[in-house]
Order: C-alpha cells, then sequence, then structure tokens
C-alpha cells in the first residue's frame, strides 16, 4: 500500500458542516462513499486502509463524519439510524455536485451500523448507488426494510465474529439482488489480525471494480 494520499475537505450541508478526507486517484473509475459506525470517525485506520488501498486500485474514496462533535457526545446520536442516514444521504447529494465527483458512479461501503446507515438510504428510493460493501456491518438492524435492496450488495465478516456472521447471514436472505458473504478466515469483529484487513480491502476492491463499471 502507497503513503495516505488523501486531501481535508469540509462537506456543506443545509444545516451543517462536515469534515471529510478525500482521496482521488487519477482517472478514477467510481466514488465510494464511507459510512463509519458508531464510535468511530473519518479518521477510522481501518477504513482509511481500505480507501488507500482502493485509490491504488483507481477507486476514490470519501470518508467524512457523519456526526458533529457535539452530537457524538450524546449516545443517543450513535445509534440513530435515521440520523446517520439523512447525513450519508445529504453527503452524497454534495459529492454529486462536486466537479471531481459529478459523473462518477457511487458506491457506499458501511462498517458496523454504518452498514445499516447506507442500507437505510438506498431503501428510503436512492437509485444511484451501484454497489454496496460491507464490512462487519450491521444490516440486521434494518432488517425488515433490506427486500427493498436490490443494489449489488457485499457483505464481509471475519470468521470469529460469530455473532455478526449470523446477523448477515439472516440479512442476505432479504436482499433481493446479487448479494454474496465473504469470510475472513480467523479474523475477529475489528478484523485486526495480520493480513485480515489486507483481505477486506480485495474483496471490496473485486466487488467495485465488477460493479461500479457496469
Amino acid at each position: 500500500m502507497s503513503e495516505d494520499a488523501s486531501r481535508d475537505i469540509e462537506i456543506s450541508l443545509s444545516d451543517v458542516r462536515l469534515p471529510g478526507s478525500l482521496f482521488l486517484p487519477e482517472n478514477a473509475i467510481g466514488l465510494v462513499i464511507f459510512s463509519h459506525g458508531t464510535g468511530s470517525s473519518r479518521m477510522s485506520p481501518r477504513n482509511r486502509f481500505v480507501a488507500q488501498e482502493l485509490s491504488d486500485a483507481g477507486v476514490a474514496s470519501l470518508l467524512f463524519d457523519l456526526l458533529t462533535s457535539e452530537e457524538d457526545e450524546d449516545p443517543d446520536n450513535r445509534f440513530d439510524i435515521a440520523l446517520m442516514a439523512g447525513r450519508l444521504a445529504a453527503t452524497t447529494d454534495w459529492a454529486l455536485e462536486q466537479d471531481w465527483a459529478s459523473t462518477l458512479p457511487i458506491g457506499y461501503f458501511g462498517a458496523s451500523t454504518g452498514s445499516a446507515a447506507a442500507f437505510k438510504v438506498i431503501t428510503a428510493g436512492r437509485d444511484d448507488v451501484r454497489a454496496v460493501v460491507s464490512r462487519g456491518g450491521r444490516p440486521d438492524l434494518v432488517l425488515s426494510d433490506l427486500k427493498r435492496v436490490k443494489v449489488p450488495t457485499l457483505l464481509i465478516v471475519g470468521g470469529f465474529d460469530y455473532q455478526v456472521r449470523q446477523y448477515n447471514e439472516r440479512a442476505r436472505e432479504q436482499l433481493t439482488g446479487p448479494s454474496e458473504l465473504r469470510i475472513v478466515p480467523d479474523a475477529s469483529h475489528l478484523f485486526e489480525e495480520e493480513g485480515a484487513l489486507a483481505q477486506v480491502a480485495a474483496h471490496a476492491i473485486d466487488w467495485y471494480l465488477r460493479y461500479l463499471r457496469e
């Protein structure tokens, strides 16, 4: 992996300004917008690792804080899927208004509760997202909505993350579009084991290169 090639940006929404990090390789084939999990941020080392790997493969990435610092102090906000989904949808609209993203196909990368927010956006009627990847995600939090998800979806779970694996197996049964559940052997929920995160990135790259180009 090359060194972190991101640049800091500010996302100006109607009600709030959010800090972000943009990975923008030359001649990018698409833009993946990250939706981080509870208690995380745009500075998540795991998401930034994946974003840099995507950049090296020619896929742009946008990481941003779903909550302001003040909002993040309220524990209830950290599990407010509707609030997180609203921010993700608004940020997607904002990105598509920027010159560097206006013509790029969009993908989502969700982690933990951020995956639920990504699915919530899609089931609310968004039809311009080409692919979704979920890392250790909680799609079960919006289980009743998943039958409306036709977007190609890749669910990635650690082999030792037994409970979340069950959640994802149940969620995949509800998805109506192309989907796969890929298990990273000997990996826990945070994929902290040697080589585990690299496998996550490789699976994500494979999925985005397949579906963002269609």
